[in-house]
């Protein structure tokens, strides 16, 4: 027989889900509206912000109901206080993809620059992150939550890369300053997406194994 708790998570990891697809679909439209110079695309992105804040404080009042009534504990304490850890990157996710959108919004009504490529990859990395990390919490995949960590080095490699080549980009192309500046901060943005997509991974890990690895911790229970 379900227990009564057992419905309840299902139901939080539900509206997990529903959360974590609205801020796919704002990274995808960021991405788009950036890669193909389409304006149109970055109101949507503010629509889905204002969704993604409103499951934030539905998913919260949903857990903090489980806490007082059903007080859990072990493992079924790790996985709500984790889908509480998910709900808050997930929440912050949204905020940098309306970064993004205002960022590009701006870069938008300037030159073209090739190092916008870069920024492609790590859309790329950040968005399966994204959603692999999801996928492993969904099925309770702690190893594969691990390999996402190693993700997170190739979306900073890209970052520092697109650092690098852009002020370079500046020194030889005074113009262009403001294109260049427009771009690192929006690379900034998707380097933090992919730090919450990590995030995301190392809670995964905590909820089904009881391992905290955050600062190389190795703790477990």
């Amino acid at each position: 027989m379900e227990r009564a708790l057992d419905t309840q998570i299902d139901e939080a990891k539900r509206l997990i889900l529903i959360m974590a697809g609205s801020v796919e679909l704002a990274l995808f439209e960021a991405t788009e509206a950036l890669l193909g110079r389409n304006s149109s695309k970055l109101k949507n992105i503010h629509q889905i912000e204002n969704k993604i804040n409103e499951d934030h404080i539905k998913i919260d009042e949903c857990c903090l109901n489980i806490l007082a009534k059903q007080s859990p504990v072990a493992k079924d304490l790790r996985i709500i206080l984790s889908i509480l850890k998910i709900n808050t990157d997930l929440e912050r996710m949204g905020d940098q993809c309306t970064n993004i959108a205002y960022t590009t919004q701006d870069y938008l009504s300037r030159k073209d620059l090739q190092q916008v490529s870069l920024i492609s990859e790590m859309s790329e990395f950040v968005r399966t992150m994204v959603k692999k990390s999801l996928d492993c919490f969904v099925r309770g995949d702690a190893v594969g939550a691990k390999s996402i960590l190693v993700m997170d080095d190739e979306v900073d490699e890209r970052k520092n890369r697109v650092f690098r080549e852009l002020c370079e980009h500046m020194k030889k192309n005074p113009d262009d300053v403001d294109a260049s500046l427009d771009l690192i901060l929006i690379a900034r943005n998707f380097e933090r997406l992919g730090d919450h997509a990590t995030n995301i991974a190392e809670d995964v890990i905590f909820a089904y194994t009881g391992s905290d690895i955050r600062h190389g911790g190795k703790s477990g229970s």
